[in-house]
């Protein structure tokens, strides 16, 4: 499997920009993503999907080659053809999820992945594949707005992430870490963390904030 989890995507890290394109290993022109986000066309939040676009155009990928998923309708494989990358986007997790789960999106990701293909997800984006989202409730900005009951994720990685992270999250987090079983990686708004194969490494600068760390689960 080929993950890239971000808090923030490129915007705080051009580096990491860089990964995404060596990760896909391909001409950035020919590279085709669907990008999915939960926000429609006619939604005055569509400037923030039209930003993605800009930012992949910054690293080389022409924009005919995004194609847009609303999480509107109920998803297709055919959606997917010729498609290299599933780009999620952050907002509410919860929503996220629920809307995952009922656009059939969740199996075709599962299926996606185990391809070989990439997948990259910010904030929400890189919740969703985690084992639960759980950790969507510790911070008040994240609220289940929806009344969501099952919190199961996707369960692609074998950790808890942790989007957005600052020195005062620190305590809640490591109050979580006592009662649960799962690693937990805290990242800032200019690291990612790279899934390829069995490897977890975290990029980008400033101090690797992780809890709950084991023999089975190393970080790099």
């Amino acid at each position: 499997m080929k993950l890239l989890l971000t808090s923030a995507g490129f915007e705080k890290n051009q580096r990491i920009g860089k990964i995404f394109l060596k990760l896909v290993d391909k001409d950035p022109s020919r590279i085709r993503i669907f990008l999915v986000t939960v926000v429609k066309k006619n939604n005055k939040s569509w400037r923030w999907v039209k930003l993605i676009v800009k930012q992949l155009e910054k690293i080389g990928i022409n924009p005919k080659n995004i194609i847009i998923f609303s999480l509107d309708r109920k998803v297709k494989e055919s959606d997917l053809k010729d498609i290299d990358v599933i780009y999620v986007c952050g907002g509410n997790t919860f929503v996220y999820l629920d809307k995952i789960r009922k656009t059939g999106l969740d199996k075709i990701i599962k299926r996606f992945v185990k391809k070989g293909k990439i997948y990259f997800g910010v904030s929400a984006g890189s919740y969703v594949v985690c084992p639960t989202i759980e950790m969507s409730t510790w911070k008040p900005m994240n609220t289940n707005t929806i009344g969501l009951k099952d919190l199961t994720g996707l369960g692609l990685v074998h950790f808890w992430l942790v989007a957005h992270f600052k020195k005062e999250y620190s305590l809640v987090i490591k109050k979580a870490a006592e009662v649960t079983k799962y690693p937990i990686i805290a990242l800032r708004d200019n690291q990612a963390v790279l899934v390829n194969g069995e490897k977890v490494k975290i990029i980008g600068s400033g101090k690797k904030t992780v809890f709950n760390l084991s023999n089975k689960f190393n970080v790099v």
